[in-house]
């Protein structure tokens, strides 16, 4: 398996991320322990442009400030008050959007995806980039998924609600 360390791979649309995050890896170190599991679904968050995302209507807070930051730029917040969501921010700098990873291999939603990788906050805002303690892999497979609206985002437009901008590994 390769790490995937260039920057561009982040900056893509963030449709296309979304895509090509699907059946890549999230290897983690954090405190001493490694874990590791194959991305099996994602969601793309378009901006300023989408009711179902954070920065809709150009909303910068402390809060979304990583989605702000240039692709690659991890986001993680705080879902209920208790489960973290790892988001990764595509495009460049200023251009609000990012991926959820919504599901691995294992661990079949957001919060249980965060917990069985042992993250937390403390990465929120660092660059995925060139990390010791979180990176992606690529093993050199293609993987094919299927393509489904989003979930739990009863509050956005029904043009929002219904953009097919979640992708989900296709299994044998």
């Amino acid at each position: 398996m390769k790490i995937i360390n260039d920057k561009e791979f982040f900056r893509a649309d963030t449709e296309t991320l979304a895509k090509n995050l699907i059946g890549k890896w999230i290897v983690t170190h954090i405190d001493g322990v490694e874990a590791k599991a194959q991305i099996s679904e994602t969601e793309a968050y378009l901006g300023v442009c989408d009711s179902a995302c954070h920065t809709y209507m150009g909303k910068r807070t402390k809060r979304t400030e990583p989605m702000w930051m240039d692709g690659g730029t991890i986001y993680i917040y705080l879902c209920y008050g208790i489960h973290n969501l790892l988001n990764i921010a595509s495009r460049k700098e200023g251009e609000p959007e990012a991926v959820l990873i919504r599901a691995l291999v294992g661990a079949n939603g957001p919060g249980k995806a965060t917990k069985k990788l042992n993250i937390t906050r403390k990465l929120n805002g660092q660059s995925i980039v060139d990390n010791p303690q979180i990176c992606i892999m690529d093993d050199g497979e293609k993987y094919e998924f299927k393509t489904a609206t989003r979930v739990g985002i009863a509050y956005a437009t029904e043009k929002d609600q219904k953009a097919l901008l979640r992708f989900v590994l296709k299994r044998n």
